[in-house]
């Protein structure tokens, strides 16, 4: 599997998110905590993507990708440690077997309004759900960034925001969708513009931090602060960063399917 975080609130340091708390995602790259039988590490690429101020409508993300583990890249503390943002996506990444390790098969994904991430797999890929995919624009399938499920996933997503859903509705749709043709599969999802931020928590770990003027989602906690909240399996998660100050709410997102997810 991968980890992920996204992060609403005040402009601060990228790094400061991504790479300084005790528990980071740079340390989470290859020492996780909670993978759930998903892998060891997470050492097949990583992203950073980031809002310097999404408040103003026509703020684009940013995105830093590479395919090589995160705690290899001796740049990424003097890239992170200047830039000051108010939304962030971030990611490390432990490739499916027999998918391809590539910097664009990286999370985030992006379209530059939207970041989006996949910590999961989704079961007899690519056939079971072809289905789906055969109801995107082709050109879509042809500019995907990589073959992976994660940029199909990606793409579907990313339809139903086209088509002005709700980020929300969006992500939730595309999880029922695809758990039912690809049973047992593990769609932790996330999205943000920057002022939204939405995750699944479906067949792996996720959790959740609120303070006075911040929002934080994550794979795993970062440090040992008690206000970090476990979201339960078969949940969705919808941050908003407007109206200030961000606020949060936890859903069930679908029944849960039979199968084995130890």
């Amino acid at each position: 599997m991968c980890r992920h975080l996204g992060y609403l609130g005040p402009a601060v340091s990228v790094a400061s998110l991504v790479l300084e708390p005790q528990h980071s995602l740079l340390r989470q790259s290859w020492a996780p905590v909670d993978m759930r039988g998903g892998g060891t590490i997470n050492a097949d690429g990583f992203g950073v993507g980031w809002f310097v101020d999404a408040h103003t409508s026509d703020d684009r993300a940013t995105v830093y990708r590479r395919a090589s583990p995160m705690w290899t890249d001796t740049a990424l503390p003097g890239l992170l440690g200047p830039v000051q943002a108010t939304g962030v996506l971030a990611a490390a990444r432990s490739a499916t077997v027999g998918m391809p390790v590539i910097e664009t098969a990286a999370a985030p994904f992006t379209d530059g309004e939207w970041l989006f991430s996949h910590n999961g797999v989704v079961r007899g890929w690519p056939s079971s759900i072809a289905s789906l995919a055969a109801g995107l624009p082709v050109t879509d399938l042809m500019t995907l960034d990589a073959p992976t499920d994660a940029a199909v996933l990606w793409a579907l997503v990313r339809a139903r925001l086209r088509d002005g859903q709700d980020p929300g509705k969006a992500i939730a749709e595309t999880v029922i969708e695809v758990e039912e043709l690809a049973p047992d599969s593990r769609l932790n999802l996330m999205l943000t513009d920057g002022r939204t931020l939405v995750a699944t928590a479906w067949y792996h770990s996720l959790s959740t931090l609120v303070t006075d003027d911040a929002v934080v989602i994550a794979s795993e906690p970062w440090d040992n602060d008690p206000r970090w909240t476990p979201v339960p399996d078969h949940h969705i998660v919808t941050a908003t960063a407007i109206p200030w100050p961000p606020s949060l709410a936890v859903q069930p997102l679908g029944a849960r399917p039979k199968g084995n997810h130890d």
